[in-house]
């Protein structure tokens, strides 16, 4: 017959058990996942966002100006590049990422 072993509560959770029932391993853990800020930087992407960027700002130079016909064409232009360019450069991330 085994003998039972008491432990107050607070005994519980400040001081450790008498007994160890097994014993700890120690293993290396690797990260599969290495992840970076800097990837960011890819040139490709930075290029891509600055030429949006760029035709942007064109566009609203254009409305200052007051050559209002030109920025609309822009405009149905950007309308068109910008979603397609966003999902593009995710795309172009998330497959050149190392994982």
């Amino acid at each position: 017959m085994r003998k039972t072993h008491y432990i107050t509560f607070r005994n519980f959770f400040h001081k450790p058990s008498p007994k160890l029932s097994t014993k700890p391993h120690p293993f290396t853990a690797y990260s599969f996942v290495p992840f970076s800020p800097v990837a960011m930087l890819d040139p490709t992407i930075l290029t891509i966002g600055g030429i949006v960027l760029g035709i942007a700002l064109i566009e609203r130079m254009l409305e200052r100006w007051g050559v209002i016909d030109l920025a609309d064409q822009f405009e149905k232009v950007m309308r068109f590049i910008l979603p397609v360019t966003f999902y593009g450069a995710l795309f172009y991330f998330f497959a050149t990422f190392m994982f």
